[in-house]
């Protein structure tokens, strides 16, 4: 299954799981493996992937504050 836009690497596998550092991932398959890497073991975790921010009317970011009382 191929998914437009997102890149298959190891960093959004079902299988990697996150170490302290950041370059790194421990897949269940192949052990300690680059996080930018690849394999034919890949499956796609959208849970993994932060989305950009969508950029406000202006073309500046803009950040809610849930935590006001406004």
């Amino acid at each position: 299954m191929e998914n437009k836009g997102i890149e298959n690497i190891c960093a959004y596998c079902e299988y990697a799981r996150d170490t302290h550092e950041r370059e790194f991932v421990i897949c269940s398959k192949k052990g300690v493996v680059n996080a930018m890497g690849k394999c034919r073991k890949f499956i796609y975790d959208p849970m993994k992937r932060m989305p950009r921010p969508a950029p406000s009317v202006d073309g500046k970011l803009e950040f809610i504050d849930l935590n006001s009382e406004n």
